[in-house]
């Protein structure tokens, strides 16, 4: 087709997706043109507003490396993350709700033992962490793999800090028989999100602020259950209503209290899904 125009080409394009032979990325793909079109002709983009769109998704992926994920960090600022985790995990009352993944997890945390010290050298004030894994029953989960990962006292994950080689505020351990887990940190602390990449760009041009309230991250995961990649945020903390990622529910607010040795303690009950017949985890 020869001489398109604004009025039909987004009828052209979507009849070069017409063949496609997997239907979801059909449909997929058709409701993409068709608002990514509409949405241009909303706004009346100009031709360098189209290029400075691709200068800044350019520079988003360039900022990527085996440590850092800006595209994540992007989806999470637009609130896209958020979204889409809770289209997807319409959970019966009473299951631990899900939450964002966030850029600084990768595969292959050292394994510890109950009682071993996560923290690995971190900086922060010393804090145990107790935990059980349970059914929606209220079945323990014996041997479900948790993965936990936060940030330190001054607010970075390990792979933040240039030359560190080895992990630290990370690690994998797995329940005990009766479904419960524990093991030595430091106390969560309130971060702001990387802001020297495409993404700090945005939040300053906008006039938002990056700061996420503190957390720690998990991940579960169990024979017979859904995965479970949610946060335990601080109770208390000043930035729970303004999220610079939409993250926080109130049921995953929890306190971390002192104890008399001047140690802090959190406390927390996770209830995994059970998987339906024939759902994959």
């Amino acid at each position: 087709m020869r001489n398109l125009d604004q009025d039909n080409i987004t009828q052209a394009v979507l009849a070069r997706f017409a063949d496609t032979p997997d239907p979801r990325l059909h449909e997929i793909m058709t409701s993409l043109v068709q608002h990514l079109h509409a949405f241009a002709r909303e706004v009346k983009l100009t031709e360098e507003e189209w290029f400075q769109g691709i200068q800044y998704l350019t520079a988003t992926g360039q900022k990527c490396d085996d440590k850092r994920q800006e595209f994540i960090l992007l989806s999470d600022v637009l609130g896209l993350s958020m979204l889409t985790i809770a289209m997807n995990n319409d959970k019966p009352a009473g299951c631990t709700e899900a939450t964002v993944f966030g850029p600084f997890y990768f595969d292959g945390a050292p394994e510890y033992e109950h009682g071993d010290d996560v923290a690995n050298g971190a900086e922060g004030e010393p804090c145990d962490v107790f935990a059980t894994v349970r059914g929606l029953d209220g079945e323990p989960v014996p041997n479900a793999v948790v993965d936990v990962w936060q940030a330190d006292a001054g607010g970075h994950y390990d792979v933040q800090h240039p030359g560190l080689d080895h992990a630290e505020n990370r690690g994998t351990l797995r329940t005990g028989p009766d479904g419960s887990l524990h093991f030595r940190s430091v106390v969560a602390v309130a971060y702001p999100i990387p802001v020297d990449g495409p993404v700090g760009d945005l939040l300053r041009a906008t006039r938002r602020h990056p700061w996420r309230p503190a957390h720690l991250h998990f991940k579960i995961e169990a024979p017979g259950y859904e995965r479970l990649i949610t946060h335990v945020f601080r109770d208390g903390d000043e930035w729970l209503d303004s999220d610079a990622v939409f993250a926080v529910r109130q049921s995953l607010v929890a306190p971390w209290k002192q104890q008399a040795d001047g140690r802090w303690r959190l406390d927390f009950d996770f209830v995994l899904n059970p998987l339906k017949q024939g759902q994959a985890a």
